[in-house]
């Protein structure tokens, strides 16, 4: 029965993006013989060391486990529940003796429920929680066999009933203390425990629904895209708090990976030649290598992006990104442009808020002529005019942008000029590709003349590309 759930929950997994192998399946396998089920939290530890391999994906691990094994939480009732008639009749009588049967746990009334919930959470009685989050639900969820609705609108459901929001204010105001430090302990040890409970709560719900219409249906019904998948272009508020916090852990991890590839091309090219010449000395035995010294470069970068309103949020990321990956740059040089150009560079620097850099490049750089329209023909023409001289054969030119242009002249020629001059164009579209060349897209015009043109909506394309432009190029 466990390995038949366990192969559904590695599906689940792959299902939401997080790469697991066999071989990891059959670790984790292993890992249970040495596991007890009734202890949850080294169940879900066992799981999670031997399936996931990064922790960008530790959400939908999670996400996924509640989903398929909520019948753990029973097993450790049942646990509990044996302890407390041996070891513990205090705690019964704390509980008052209630039981969680249907209509609430013995008939006790709404304000009697409400004081054991207060008393449980300023106590951090995690049990007690978790036996009034089952209570709480029975009672006010208004679940139904069938009911095709998200465990969302019964979390909202059941904490309103409750009046949770109202007992969060009351005890936090209660908190309230002559000692600042005590204070703010008081207040954070209170905020742990709303946010228990409010977990039990949750459980409690998938737990009924996993019930009533299966582990695959609940599961696919709660299923996020990973971080690295959401579309930059349509992320919510949250996805891109979440984005905020993955870019700089996720450039140290790419810039450890190019240092490496470095350090091995400083090792050079075998040298055929010398290594046959130094041999004859010996008649060719002992056989020592002779390699070539190579001269490893650093890419320069110019950024040109678009930042109008459309795409705004991709300039940003597009921004964050390279200037996180700065030190695997000799040189970088930012331009952002509507429907003009202006240098931004000097906006962006070590310890730099880029929400904050970024408004102050709306507010402060000359990047609107007329209507505040993208046009792409205008701007790269006041590039080439301004600033054209920058661009040598050592320099990456990479625009970000979707390329539409509002009808107004490509002017691909001027791409054409810069591209005879830089080492390679690239262009960054954070369109899907089935969306170029439609309406007043002008990407066929200007693709002829970059050397790659690539649709980067998430991040993990974009970390992809950044990847390959960062790699340093060996001289002969």
């Amino acid at each position: 029965m466990l390995l038949d759930v366990l192969t559904e929950f590695v599906q689940e997994l792959r299902a939401a993006g997080i790469p697991v192998s066999l071989v990891e399946t059959i670790d984790a396998v292993d890992a249970l013989h040495h596991t007890e089920l009734t202890e949850r939290p080294a169940f879900k530890a066992s799981l999670g060391a031997t399936l996931v391999k990064n922790e960008r994906h530790l959400a939908a691990f999670d996400t996924a486990f509640e989903v398929f094994f909520a019948g753990l939480r029973e097993l450790e009732r049942d646990g509990e529940a044996h302890s407390d008639n041996e070891t513990s009749p205090d705690l019964r009588e704390k509980k008052g003796g209630q039981g969680r049967g249907k209509g609430g746990g013995g008939g006790q009334g709404l304000d009697a429920l409400r004081a054991a919930l207060a008393d449980a959470l300023r106590d951090s009685d995690q049990e007690m929680m978790r036996e009034l989050a089952g209570e709480s639900v029975e009672r006010f969820s208004g679940m139904e066999p069938g009911r095709p609705v998200g465990g969302t609108y019964y979390l909202y459901r059941t904490l309103r009933q409750l009046g949770f929001d109202e007992m969060r204010r009351d005890l936090l105001e209660e908190a309230e203390a002559d000692d600042p430090l005590a204070e703010r302990l008081e207040r954070e040890e209170l905020g742990r425990s709303f946010e228990q409970f409010r977990s039990e709560v949750e459980a409690e719900i998938r737990r009924l629904l996993v019930a009533d219409r299966g582990r695959e249906a609940v599961a696919k019904t709660l299923r996020r895209p990973l971080i690295d998948d959401v579309d930059l272009m349509h992320a919510t508020r949250d996805d891109l708090a979440r984005m905020e916090d993955v870019i700089r852990p996720l450039t140290r991890r790419l810039a450890a990976k190019l240092a490496q590839r470095r350090r091995h091309l400083r090792q050079g090219r075998l040298d055929f030649r010398s290594t046959v010449r130094r041999s004859l000395a010996a008649g060719g035995v002992p056989l020592e290598p002779v390699f070539k010294k190579p001269h490893v470069s650093k890419p320069e970068i110019i950024l040109l992006c678009d930042i109008s309103g459309s795409m705004a949020t991709f300039a940003r990321f597009t921004l964050q990104f390279v200037y996180s990956m700065n030190s695997h740059f000799s040189k970088l040089r930012s331009f952002a442009f509507i429907d003009a150009l202006d240098e931004v560079t000097q906006y962006f620097g070590v310890g730099v808020k880029f929400g904050e850099a970024l408004e102050t490049v709306t507010n402060e750089a000359g990047v609107v002529h007329l209507d505040g329209h993208s046009d792409y023909g205008r701007s790269l023409d006041q590039f080439w005019e301004r600033y054209g001289g920058i661009v040598t054969s050592r320099s990456t030119v990479i625009i970000a942008g979707d390329a539409r242009n509002n009808y107004r002249p490509p002017r691909a020629e001027t791409l054409a000029a810069i591209q005879r001059v830089a080492r390679a164009v690239f262009w960054l579209n954070p369109e899907p590709q089935t969306y170029w060349n439609t309406g007043d897209s002008v990407m066929r015009e200007y693709h002829e003349y970059c050397d790659g043109v690539f649709e980067v909506r998430t991040l993990r394309q974009l970390e992809e590309f950044v990847e390959r432009v960062s790699a340093p190029t060996v001289g002969r």
